[in-house]
């Protein structure tokens, strides 16, 4: 099987040399631009599994270049970048990022995020039961086993478990969660998602005052372990 190629869109040549010497020695193929134009035509040719962006580009605002190739690239972005306020992170999920890395950064994080980013590129199938460590989830038959014991959970606690386990590694704003599980006329009604996580957490979490599972990303939503 050929590698997956990644493309990283950035203009600091260092960041560029680093992630190649990482990506390469973990088995990708990297391909470089250092323009936001030139990594929107690279992505056209050559298709990468995965995209790391960065939003502070010469020619064009990151968010911009996210924007158009989100118009017909279906795979996974990721987004590596300086900026770290909340307003950033939140646009740029919100407009089609997998997920947000700020710089500086640790390289065995990152291999993670982009393993899983790729799992969940368009075509790949997803385990009707999946686990991580002591805890199952049965996609199909609506099943939560921890410790090989069955987990009883309200309906609205499974579809909030599984949208997670769905998106693993991902970070969920709480917009985007509220109107998959809940619909459009509760996107604002963030404490009560805070409910549900806090109830999720007692059932499926060793320890639910130090999650290792059901992550929280500070004032912007949520991520399944990754």
């Amino acid at each position: 099987m050929p590698p997956d190629t990644i493309l990283i869109i950035d203009d600091e040549t260092q960041i560029r040399m680093l992630l190649e010497i990482t990506l390469s020695a973990n088995g990708y193929k990297i391909i470089e631009a250092s323009t936001g134009k030139e990594g929107i035509s690279l992505a056209a040719s050559v298709l990468p599994a995965c995209i790391i962006l960065d939003l502070g580009l010469p020619d064009m605002d990151g968010l911009d270049v996210l924007k158009k190739l989100r118009d017909w690239y279906s795979k996974s972005i990721i987004i590596l970048s300086v900026k770290n306020t909340e307003e950033d992170i939140v646009k740029a999920l919100d407009n089609g990022a997998n997920d947000y890395l700020t710089k500086p950064f640790r390289t065995g994080e990152l291999l993670a995020r982009i393993r899983i980013a790729i799992r969940q590129n368009p075509g790949t199938k997803i385990s009707p039961v999946v686990s991580f460590g002591s805890l199952s989830v049965d996609l199909d038959n609506h099943l939560v086993r921890r410790n090989e014991i069955i987990v009883k959970l309200t309906p609205t606690e499974f579809s909030l478990l599984a949208l997670l386990v769905k998106y693993e590694g991902r970070v969920l704003t709480h917009q985007f969660i509220l109107k998959e599980i809940w619909g459009m006329g509760y996107i604002d009604q963030t404490q009560y998602l805070r409910v549900f996580v806090a109830q999720l957490r007692k059932k499926i979490e060793e320890n639910p005052l130090k999650p290792k599972l059901l992550i929280t990303e500070s004032g912007i939503g949520y991520r399944f372990g990754g």
